[in-house]
């Protein structure tokens, strides 16, 4: 579930490519929140942490139980700070000793945190050394304990990797802008020291024994890249692709480019599947919010690409493709801003079938 990557164009102007994966539909929605917008995060029965929107904000959403606590799963803000949440098994946050009045931040509002308090990366480490975090149960996952990672990027191509395990918080500079799901971050970059071969030089001709051989097609570079959809495998696979990409001209041309690289890990249903006895709590968890775990699961379930995101941090601009559509929309924050003053929000899959400029859709 997810691969996110950075790409930048030839003046160094930062994009961030994302995927999400799951075997349902969780009811995403796409939601402009506009400054001032006040916001609340409440963990367990600590006192709630209240906070403005000091940014303009544009994210795709999931509502915990009302369209008045949303969570942001991926997200921009007007100075170019960009949020993602992906799945991580492995999460274990610390243990709950703050006193009882002190507001803390549950982790699965750090998005809507982030995006609307704060600009770069820097400030973001500077004010989670600050900031008491939980991870606390989540109703809308049936009390599930959110299974999540968290990166956050800026226009500068800053980036940091935040994660819960072993009971404790872990913030991890991010210096290849990549990340997919478990093992930790940590893990992952390890992993690259087994994978220094790797060339976009194609070797076409080889010697042995005293014989020549010629390869004659061209592609054979990549004959060694991971292929599998397993999150170990995709995020080799994503470095691949963000270190070697050609450097484009400008915004059109490397969101052009951006699509194509993320269309290496758009995944269609059926291409691999699972029994469903072996779903995640997040899974199952989510199959019962949306209601598609009621009567007989079926004996195999597949996961496949929900959503696919293109930003370009530094000009405020969205690009959205849904499963169900061939084009992207694109959601530009400086219109919005200008066509709403108040919070606006629609469901995800009215983009389906959509393509072009979508801000008629939702600054009404």
């Amino acid at each position: 579930m997810c691969t996110s990557l950075l790409l930048k164009d030839l003046s160094g102007s930062v994009y961030a490519g994302r995927t999400l994966e799951l075997p349902v539909e969780l009811p995403y929605l796409v939601a402009f929140l506009p400054k001032g917008t006040k916001l609340s995060s409440k963990a367990g029965n600590h006192a709630p942490l209240n906070y403005d929107c000091k940014y303009d904000v544009f994210g795709i959403v999931v509502p915990n139980g009302s369209a008045d606590d949303l969570k942001v799963v991926e997200g921009l803000n007007d100075a170019g700070l960009n949020f993602s949440l992906l799945a991580f098994s492995e999460t274990h946050g610390p243990d709950d000793t703050f006193a009882a009045e002190v507001p803390v931040l549950s982790a699965i509002d750090l998005g809507a945190w982030m995006l609307a308090r704060f600009s770069t990366v820097a400030e973001v480490k500077t004010a989670l050394e600050e900031q008491p975090v939980l991870v606390d149960p989540l109703a809308a996952l049936g009390g599930v304990v959110p299974p999540f990672h968290y990166t956050v990027h800026d226009k500068t191509g800053a980036s940091i990797v935040i994660e819960f395990f072993d009971g404790e918080r872990h913030v991890f500079d991010n210096p290849t802008g990549v990340m997919t799901n478990s093992p930790r971050f940590d893990w992952h970059l390890t992993n690259l020291n087994n994978y220094t071969h790797l060339s976009n030089v194609d070797h076409s001709n080889a010697t042995f024994l005293g014989q020549d051989f010629i390869q004659p097609d061209s592609g054979i570079a990549t004959v060694t890249l991971p292929s599998s959809d397993t999150a170990v495998d995709r995020f080799v696979r994503a470095v691949y692709y963000a270190n070697f990409s050609e450097k484009t001209d400008g915004q059109e041309a490397t969101i052009r480019q951006l699509g194509h690289v993320m269309n290496k890990f758009d995944r269609p249903k059926g291409a691999s599947v699972y029994s469903s006895a072996k779903a995640s709590a997040l899974t199952k968890s989510a199959g019962d919010l949306t209601g598609q775990s009621a009567g007989t699961p079926p004996e195999f379930i597949t996961e496949y690409t929900s959503w696919i995101t293109l930003i370009d941090l530094a000009r405020g601009a969205v690009f959205v493709r849904t499963y169900n559509s061939l084009g992207y929309v694109k959601f530009d924050l400086a219109t919005l801003k200008e066509k709403a003053s108040t919070p606006k929000i629609i469901p995800l899959n009215a983009l389906d079938q959509t393509a072009g400029d979508a801000l008629d859709l939702i600054a009404v």
